[in-house]
């Protein structure tokens, strides 16, 4: 009998353990400029060069958006960035985002940090974004085992990754 009952706490520990070991996952967001009017459930505030700066709570563009990637050494000398290729839709919904609110602000956020933040300018049409500066290695570690680098084909990466 306290075989059992130990054989079973065992198992239990055991489970938990390997529930609690998920993976760790990169969670890249870009998110529009709002308006202090829209209200806390669609836009939050954030410090910007000293101004406060609403932004959208829901990301235009997100990892799901993004086909490949490149890591660059930041101008901080100690953060990377990163350029970004959007796959067909997300390409396409970032050329809309862009074209329809010039002048409004764009700000990158990776695993919920805000990081960078971009005036949108004129119409981006090639499905590239970057983030200039902020990302981490481990984050770099992790957008490698997501997603191949521009220019890696998905054969390469898929046994890079293995």
């Amino acid at each position: 009998m306290r075989v059992s009952i130990l054989a079973v706490w065992l198992f239990c520990c055991l489970s938990l353990m390997a529930g609690s070991k998920k993976d760790e996952k990169l969670v890249v967001q870009f998110n529009l400029q709002g308006s202090e009017v829209d209200g806390p459930k669609l836009s939050v505030p954030q410090e910007v060069v000293g101004t406060r700066v609403f932004f959208r709570i829901s990301p235009e563009i997100s990892t799901r958006d993004i086909e490949s990637f490149r890591p660059f050494p930041a101008s901080d000398g100690y953060s990377y960035g990163v350029m970004l290729k959007l796959n067909r839709a997300g390409a396409q919904r970032l050329a809309a985002v862009t074209n329809a609110n010039r002048g409004k602000l764009l700000m990158a956020r990776v695993n919920g940090r805000p990081l960078d933040v971009v005036e949108i300018d004129q119409t981006v049409q090639d499905g590239v974004l970057v983030i200039w500066q902020g990302v981490t290695t481990r984050e770099i570690a992790l957008a490698d085992k997501m997603m191949p680098r521009i220019g890696q084909s998905v054969q390469e990466w898929k046994k890079q990754k293995k």
